[in-house]
């Protein structure tokens, strides 16, 4: 039996292959120990560079809704303060029409020749004005991807 043993021993001695491979293969599980740590890692930061750029797309999104709503309001009060001076356009035309036809009837009464000025085609066509009302461009806010 001692002469089986020292053929082990001295068989392992002579035969580094065994020992060799298995450092080979230790070297190699800790490369891919490694390997994969750092694969975590990157996979880490990449998640936390994502979530970090979604709450910051968030916040300007938000932003921004926000401002469409204040631009939107601003644009109904300016919408409705137009409105209001077109009517009283209208209203101040056909007061001018009026107050030149008193004018002409004095004049033909009278007799005397007076200088009754023109009216502009502006105010006679108030709803044609310089500057044409355009239709707004309405955004929408889908609230439920938020």
């Amino acid at each position: 039996m001692a002469s089986a043993q020292s053929r082990s021993s001295s068989g392992s001695d002579s035969d580094p292959r065994p020992v060799v491979c298995e450092e080979r293969k230790r070297k190699r599980m800790e490369s891919n120990r490694e390997s994969a740590r750092r694969s975590r890692l990157k996979k880490q930061k990449l998640l936390d560079d994502l979530l970090g750029q979604v709450s910051q797309l968030k916040n300007e999104n938000s932003q921004l809704v926000q401002s469409i709503e204040q631009t939107s309001q601003r644009f109904d009060e300016v919408e409705l303060k137009n409105n209001v001076l077109r009517a009283q356009v209208v209203e101040l035309t056909e007061r001018l029409v009026s107050l030149n036809s008193v004018l002409q009837i004095m004049e033909q009464v009278s007799g005397l020749a007076i200088d009754i000025p023109e009216i502009p085609d502006m105010l006679m066509n108030p709803w044609q004005l310089p500057c044409p009302v355009q239709q707004p461009i309405m955004a929408s806010v889908d609230r439920s991807r938020e």
